[in-house]
């Protein structure tokens, strides 16, 4: 029933971006003409394998066959993102260079590094592709607690014993275990590591106790005993774990985050470039192999309008800057 609903909803907004992709064709050649491209490249702004580049890959077979060019995935990793997030938006704006980016890159790091571009102001959002949320875990055989009230007694009861792992400074991850000291008023020490596998493996190898990660990567753990879920981030209880509370319900008030991700283009990329692109993603969100894999990843239903992601990262971006600022996060 949640597969066929996700499907309606998106079908929906796709049908009103057909209708209205239209209506531009009417008075603009640029819509029915192909992109002026010998490829489309979606730049995934970190290494193989991580989520952005599965989203990436997940997305370019379809996106391919809707705007008729071959569309490739170019890793350029390095600088918590910054790197391939700051090619893109130096690139020209006519629609063939594309990132595949998310909350960490796009609104997070301009508030931690001093950046030569702001990628809120050097990238045109094109669609949202997935929002995924966070889940607070700890390793079942370092700390008893099965529930964050739980925890934040263990936290009160010994104030320097305990750390929490991330997979670096910044990230939603790390954030995510600063709130929980900021409100609650408990001690945790902060080790970041070289990227969230790292900070995982770790955490199940019980050099340390607790840390947040996404639902994607840590389901499969969850399942094999290796860690247990106390809470998830998200707003409402996801899908994939229904028996385990929201941060919200435990009794952290707009306790809500999640990692997410959607396409952008350089700034300046003219709207029917931006319309036919936001069409050929939401398309391939459609396909089969799209819908298996964000279901399997417990994202929210995300489908939108080139308009509808500019609102949101518009919304989003002040919302991180006052995160990073309450957090006292600081880029080691």
């Amino acid at each position: 029933m949640q597969k066929n609903q996700r499907q309606n909803k998106k079908m929906k907004i796709l049908t009103t971006m057909v209708f209205t992709a239209l209506a531009m064709a009417a008075g603009s050649s640029a819509w029915a003409q192909k992109l002026e491209c010998a490829n489309v490249t979606i730049v995934s702004p970190y290494p193989p394998g991580g989520t952005t580049d599965i989203l990436a890959r997940m997305l370019a077979p379809t996106m391919q066959k809707e705007l008729g060019v071959p569309v490739i995935v170019d890793n350029k990793p390095g600088a918590s993102s910054n790197i391939g997030t700051e090619f893109v938006g130096r690139a020209k704006p006519d629609g063939c260079t594309l990132l595949l980016g998310n909350n960490t890159g796009v609104v997070i790091n301009r508030n931690l590094y001093k950046l030569r571009l702001d990628p809120v102001e050097s990238l045109t959002p094109i669609a949202e592709v997935a929002a995924v949320p966070l889940v607070l875990y700890v390793n079942p055989s370092k700390l008893a607690a099965t529930t964050p009230g739980e925890l934040l007694d263990e936290l009160k009861k010994n104030p320097e014993k305990y750390s929490f792992a991330s997979g670096g400074s910044g990230s939603p991850q790390h954030l995510a275990g600063e709130l929980v000291k900021q409100s609650k008023s408990v001690e945790m020490l902060h080790i970041p590591y070289r990227g969230q596998g790292p900070a995982l493996t770790d955490v199940i190898a019980g050099h340390v106790p607790i840390a947040f990660e996404t639902t994607t990567v840590l389901l499969p753990h969850i399942k094999s005993g290796a860690v247990r879920p106390l809470a998830t981030t998200s707003a409402t209880r996801t899908k994939v774990l229904p028996d385990t509370p929201t941060m919200v319900e435990s009794g952290f008030p707009g306790f809500v985050i999640e990692n997410w991700y959607g396409v952008f283009a350089p700034a300046h990329t003219p709207q029917p470039i931006v319309e036919q692109l936001n069409k050929a993603v939401n398309i391939a969100l459609l396909a089969p192999n799209s819908v298996e894999a964000l279901n399997k990843m417990g994202s929210s239903d995300v489908a939108s309008s080139a308009q509808q992601f500019t609102d949101f990262i518009a919304k989003e971006a002040p919302v991180w800057t006052e995160v990073v600022q309450r957090s006292g996060a600081k880029v080691d």
